[in-house]
């Protein structure tokens, strides 16, 4: 029996899926998307396939990969996602199909509770507040149960805990097999299962972590799988960027202070001044952030010639040779003392590599790649290649064909074209398979498209406070239940700000800016405003909320665009793109700007219709989309909606949407239709 037919078999009316539960309800894309990923199975060969919203992708993948018998690398693009296909969806179709498979979770290891940093901490005179002291405890006590010793698991951890970073280990301060508690360690065992198991969960991060450097376990595993899928596979190219190149960060130089001056005082103390290697580190990554001046945080500074823009070469460059040179001392004194513990081992290592970073900063750059400043919270050195073309293409195209897999890429975003080119070109999968599946939505009927006439342009500076009145308009008439999605943080300010001022005396409208809150907090608290019906609620956010956000039914019924989510024309990264295909011979707008501008859009508009009974309304305050040629290739990156033409057939279709609003559907999540609930990363 060929894996197609079973394949079919499983999804069909009396199949080993609508046998499992009573709410299967059988949709042809998703038929299809099974389908080609059992054919790219068996013929092992890359399959690229773009399935919209709705169409179940995730069961699309599953099923024939658990059916084929092989060994399976699965990756996601979060650790939430991770969580819901390991403890979720792997299990009901591994029950389902009743397939003997193994099954392994395996995340980076600034997920796992390490033991020994854990046990130094509260030894450590650096450590942070008393509530911290008291976060620290329940650690210790939740230690003591743990099997995975996942953070995730520990209920009440705030991720944004500033006790997680004492308490975990990183690349650069993992001791390795020298460490005391090496035998016990939660990263080793997870890998260890990892290498044992049928089917293993990751994380892009991870993946690429591991490209870069062989330290996760995937080199291990990789040349073992027959079969790797890529779910949310829109984000590869940027996250394979972030970790194919090098970068160096004044947060990693003091990391490494403090730790020295910990370890220093705790195991060597008297053998060497730590306290002045330490202070001697800081100083110098200090003087390097002075040498930035009041630059914008947030801003990236060129750095296309010896030094970044702005800035004087001399003064840098005697920067970064005061930084190597301290660094090497700090080594030198690590050294005399590193036959007393591993951590002094490490240490020297950590060193070294500083200051190797520090000293190819000081060089030219590598052909092909771009470099910049960051400027932040802290002060970043980056360089990265412009894509991922060769690094992707070598491992799915390799020239001993008994080394082939089978290579699925899928996502509900990958491009506006046939081509899919947007995501295929910069990932070096041009010569993949392709498949595009719609959505099963009926997208006319459930959801209206508006764009304002008369409004400002996007560079008047009236522009954000027309989208801020108009927006609290538009939510007071529908009761809340309003996304705000902007396409800068001075726009999500801005706006927010203003919302904020608008409602602060209303006891029927609730304001929700990104930022107040960690993410998953903050989508919990905009769901459940609907659900108690007590308040209205806006949500205004930028950057992560275009994509990953799943608020079925009643509760998001407005998704408002400040503008057209166009690329930062003064990114480093996007001006070294665009000369890159200026000197090709194309076009840096039709061939990036509007591609870019165009999944981004599509991804903004996917948080509007998440299941078939929704309903609502996307608008988009910008009027290039309606006058502007280039309009046209950006509405039909858009799902077919209707089209209001004035603001009082906008007003008319929000008191449709209040009058009708129920709460007969409440948010719900079933993976026989393919919607979902929850903080998940599906545009």
């Amino acid at each position: 029996m060929t894996l197609e037919f079973q394949v079919l078999e499983a999804f069909g009316p009396d199949g080993a899926i609508a046998r499992a539960t009573d709410h299967f309800a059988a949709r042809s894309g998703q038929t299809e998307m099974a389908v080609a990923v059992a054919r790219a199975i068996e013929g092992a060969y890359p399959l690229v396939v773009e399935a919209s919203t709705g169409v179940g992708k995730t069961f699309s993948y599953l099923v024939p990969a658990l059916l084929s018998g092989e060994r399976v690398l699965l990756s996601t693009a979060t650790k939430a996602l991770q969580d819901q296909l390991f403890g979720r969806d792997l299990p009901m179709l591994v029950k389902a199909l009743r397939v003997p498979v193994s099954t392994a979770l395996l995340k980076g290891r600034g997920s796992y509770l390490c033991l020994h940093r854990m046990e130094m901490a509260r030894h450590d005179a650096g450590f942070p507040e008393r509530s911290a002291l008291r976060t620290l405890a329940k650690i210790e006590e939740w230690a003591r149960l743990t099997v995975s010793g996942d953070l995730a698991e520990l209920p009440g951890l705030d991720e944004r805990s500033p006790v997680i970073p004492w308490v975990t280990s990183t690349r650069e301060n993992c001791l390795g097999a020298p460490c005391p508690r090496f035998r016990a360690c939660h990263v080793n065992h997870a890998r260890r299962e990892a290498l044992a198991a049928d089917v293993v969960v990751i994380n892009h991060h991870l993946f690429f972590a591991d490209m870069a450097v062989r330290e996760s376990g995937v080199a291990e595993l990789l040349p073992t799988v027959r079969i790797a899928i890529f779910d949310e596979a829109h984000q590869l190219n940027e996250t394979g960027v972030q970790f194919l190149g090098k970068n160096l960060s004044t947060g990693q130089l003091l990391d490494f202070s403090r730790d020295m001056l910990a370890t220093g005082l705790q195991l060597a103390r008297g053998l060497a001044d730590w306290q002045a290697l330490a202070g001697a580190v800081e100083h110098t990554a200090r003087e390097l952030r002075l040498n930035v001046g009041q630059a914008y945080p947030g801003s990236k500074l060129r750095w296309t010639d010896a030094t970044p823009e702005g800035l004087h070469e001399k003064e840098w460059a005697s920067a970064l040779s005061s930084l190597s040179a301290c660094l090497d001392v700090a080594g030198k004194a690590l050294n005399t003392v590193s036959e007393i513990a591993p951590d002094f081992v490490r240490l020297n290592e950590r060193a070294t590599e500083l200051a190797e970073r520090a000293l190819g900063f000081s060089c030219a750059a590598d052909p092909g790649g771009v470099r910049w400043l960051e400027v932040g919270t802290q002060l970043r050195l980056v360089e990265a290649p412009l894509d991922i073309a060769k690094s992707i293409a070598a491992i799915v195209f390799p020239t001993d064909q008994e080394a082939a897999k089978s290579w699925i890429f899928t996502s509900a975003t990958l491009g506006d074209d046939e081509r899919l080119s947007w995501f295929t070109r910069p990932c070096g999968l041009a010569e993949a398979e392709l498949l595009r599946v719609g959505s099963p939505f009926d997208y006319a009927r459930q959801a209206a498209f508006y764009v304002p006439k008369n409004f400002p342009k996007p560079g008047d500076p009236a522009h954000l406070a027309a989208v801020a009145v108009s927006a609290a308009d538009w939510a007071r008439r529908l009761g809340g239940r309003t996304m705000v999605l902007t396409t800068t943080l001075r726009a999500l300010r801005s706006i927010g700000d203003a919302l904020q001022a608008t409602f602060e005396n209303s006891t029927d409208m609730q304001v929700l800016v990104q930022g107040a809150m960690p993410k998953r907090a903050l989508i919990e608290r905009f769901r459940q405003a609907d659900q108690h019906g007590s308040r209205g609620c806006v949500l205004v956010a930028s950057a992560s909320f275009w994509e990953g956000i799943d608020v079925p039914g009643d509760a998001l019924q407005l998704v408002i665009i400040d503008k057209l989510p166009f690329p930062p024309p003064n990114d480093p990264m996007v001006e070294a793109r665009s000369r890159l295909l200026e000197a090709a011979g194309g076009s840096a707008f039709n061939d990036y700007f509007l591609p870019e501008a165009a999944v981004a859009l599509k991804q903004g508009a996917g948080r509007l219709i998440r299941r078939e009974t929704d309903q609502g309304v996307l608008v988009v305050c910008d009027g290039r989309l309606a006058t502007m040629g280039y309009g046209k290739r950006l509405m039909r990156a858009l799902p077919a909606m209707q089209r209001l033409v004035s603001e009082e057939e906008l007003f008319e279709r929000l008191d449709l949407l209040t009058r009708t609003c129920t709460t007969a559907h409440p948010p719900s999540w079933s993976p026989w239709t393919g919607t979902r609930s929850g903080d998940s990363s599906s545009p």
